[in-house]
């Protein structure tokens, strides 16, 4: 084992605090406040290479799959809504290539991202006032006419939501299959009968765009259908049939895989707070005697960075275990996005309780951290569903491994009890 990050990784993870610390920190306040996109910050960003195609082809190359996790922690490190802005159009392009054909995925991926010239986003839509978690539950449809789709319905808190340039819509096309009875489209920017709803004003990410997405006898080509016509009868058929679909397994094993960047995330949130307040009280003096110094400081503060630093070890693990193809039976990926999800809540907190009033003063970027912190407790998969997942995949991979053993047992015993062989 090697806990290390190789040479190339401390070059990108070097690249990364000097691009949050020089750019995106300078503009976090701003965009914090005025609750606006950082439109300026994610052009750089494409310039410098980050939260694009060349990015994604970066950590492609990263035998150990840390390069993602890095420039999320990093990169929130400076500011969650700005970092959110940059990399949230992945989440579209993600889902165009998982569920597209290689012409679809040429087609639109480039469009999710653009260059530094001119900037385009991504959105992923399938979150509906009714159906957060329940993905089951979804109550947009998408009904074939001729050569289009109509699609009708609401998406809620959409990053990129109504402004993007591609929107990856998951819609209900056979409402009595339920997930099987579903299929994902592309709607283009300007198409007739997609809008934006309500922009969201949010606890924190503020700069990052959140809003519903309304769709109204929205018309779109029979060949934004993601994956084709074919793929979609017969998925349908072997919902009509009966037959078990890996769609629902498929699915949770993609979710393990993303979900250590969400938890690298938040780590980068607990980060900032926990460097902040070292700084802060570096220096500073209570009744004679240097903060640094005093054992209730020192006991909080080792707390703080040792939870930090376990849950780091959770997400490099379920990173490297994604990128090599090791399944995550025991839903390590969840695993990493709850315990880091909870430690920067929890840190932020912490920390506040620890520093004072001060903390509160908006002056200080404490109470930001403290507000960006909450949403890693709840989207991507609540804290809740990150332990019903847990549960379920440990008790599964329990039991599975419980059958191999009880199978193994009965071998060994049947061999003992077998009449021998004479010689």
């Amino acid at each position: 084992m090697d806990f290390g990050l190789n040479d190339e990784q401390l070059t990108y993870q070097a690249e990364c605090r000097k691009f949050a610390s020089e750019v995106i920190r300078p503009a976090a306040a701003k965009h914090d406040r005025e609750e606006s996109t950082p439109w300026e910050v994610i052009k750089e960003a494409r310039r410098q290479g980050f939260g694009g195609l060349e990015g994604m082809q970066r950590a492609a190359e990263d035998d150990e799959g840390q390069m993602q996790p890095i420039m999320a922690e990093q990169f929130h490190w400076g500011c969650a809504g700005i970092a959110l802005a940059i990399s949230g159009s992945g989440l579209a392009a993600a889902g165009i290539a998982a569920s597209g054909t290689p012409e679809q995925t040429m087609r639109w991926v480039p469009d999710c991202f653009g260059d530094a010239e001119t900037v385009k986003l991504g959105a992923y839509a399938v979150t509906e006032p009714q159906a957060g978690s329940d993905v089951k539950s979804l109550k947009t449809t998408a009904v074939r006419d001729g050569d289009e789709w109509v699609l009708n319905g609401t998406k809620v808190f959409i990053t990129n939501g109504g402004i993007a340039d591609v929107t990856v819509v998951v819609a209900t096309v056979d409402p009595t299959l339920g997930t099987r009875g579903q299929a994902s489209f592309v709607i283009e920017k300007g198409t007739p009968g997609l809008a934006q709803g309500k922009k969201e004003s949010k606890l924190g990410i503020r700069a990052s765009h959140t809003a519903e997405v309304v769709l109204e006898d929205c018309r779109i080509p029979a060949e934004n259908l993601l994956g084709g016509e074919e793929k979609l009868q017969r998925k349908l058929e072997r919902g009509r049939s009966g037959q078990k679909s890996r769609a629902g397994a498929d699915a949770l094993a993609t979710f393990e895989i993303t979900r250590p960047i969400v938890g690298a995330s938040a780590l980068g949130i607990a980060q900032a707070a926990y460097e902040w307040t070292l700084e802060y009280l570096y220096g500073r003096e209570e009744g004679g005697v240097q903060l640094l110094s005093a054992q209730r400081v020192q006991q909080t503060l080792a707390d703080v960075a040792t939870e930090i630093e376990a849950a780091r070890l959770l997400v490099q693990r379920a990173s490297w275990m994604g990128r090599n193809g090791r399944p995550m039976t025991g839903g390590q990926g969840s695993m990493s996005k709850l315990k880091a999800g909870d430690v920067t809540m929890w840190a932020t907190t912490t920390l506040m309780d620890l520093v004072g009033p001060a903390a509160w003063d908006t002056d200080h970027p404490l109470e930001k951290w403290f507000r960006d912190a909450k949403i890693y407790q709840l989207f991507e998969g609540t804290a809740e569903i990150q332990r019903m997942v847990i549960s379920r995949m440990q008790a599964r991979d329990y039991a599975e491994r419980l059958g191999f053993a009880a199978e193994v047992a009965a071998e060994a015993q049947a061999a003992a009890t077998k009449e021998p062989v004479p010689a």
